[in-house]
């Protein structure tokens, strides 16, 4: 009887679990519209149809603390961004997350404030060439790969989609690192393009 009970209040726990986890993804039955919303545009698959340019300090002035009526038009738009990687780092979800700075190096040192770009699942898998490994090789970020580069981040302009990641809105930045300018995203990544000097333009680097 001891064992069955047990098992029932494991099972419960585990169940209780599996919720809580689908609906902080906005998938499980409690998730608000909000958050479904969240994830419909974390799991977009297509690429905008065309990208405005835009710089970081315009994401950072992007609307904030918002109903999401208002930043869900905003979502609607593509955008090119140029910047540097500083940091990446794959996330539990499998996002490969790449902190975006506008320049490499600022006054407190080799970090600066930044905002995220996400390159997700379903972009990256199946490539070879959006891979992680080959991602840091590439991007040469300061942080996320398991040597030091003799020269500073690859210059790049990044493009896909705006996504507002309003969860994180008011987050503490983390010991060591530098504040997000804005929690404004480039979420999905559809599109990378790295700078060549010898051609003085931005080349695509594709999938």
């Amino acid at each position: 009887m001891t064992l069955r009970i047990a098992a029932a209040a494991a099972l419960i726990l585990g169940l209780t679990t599996l919720l809580l986890y689908l609906n902080d993804l906005g998938k499980g039955p409690w998730a608000d519209a909000a958050a479904r919303h969240l994830r419909r545009m974390k799991d977009r698959t297509q690429p905008p149809v065309t990208t405005e340019p835009f710089t970081i300090a315009a994401m950072a002035a992007l609307p904030r603390w918002a109903n999401l009526s208002v930043y869900l038009p905003i979502e609607q738009r593509g955008v090119a961004v140029e910047g540097y990687v500083q940091r990446m780092v794959r996330a539990g979800d499998d996002d490969l997350h790449l902190d975006f700075a506008p320049e490499t190096l600022g006054p407190d040192g080799p970090l600066v404030p930044f905002l995220s770009a996400e390159i997700t699942p379903a972009w990256h898998r199946g490539s070879r060439a959006w891979r992680y490994p080959r991602l840091v090789e590439v991007l040469r970020p300061i942080l996320g790969g398991v040597t030091t580069w003799d020269q500073p981040p690859r210059r790049v302009r990044l493009r896909g989609w705006l996504m507002y990641d309003y969860p994180f809105e008011g987050s503490p930045p983390k010991d060591g690192f530098p504040r997000h300018v804005s929690f404004w995203e480039i979420h999905p990544v559809t599109g990378v393009e790295l700078w060549d000097d010898s051609l003085a333009r931005f080349v695509e680097y594709p999938r």
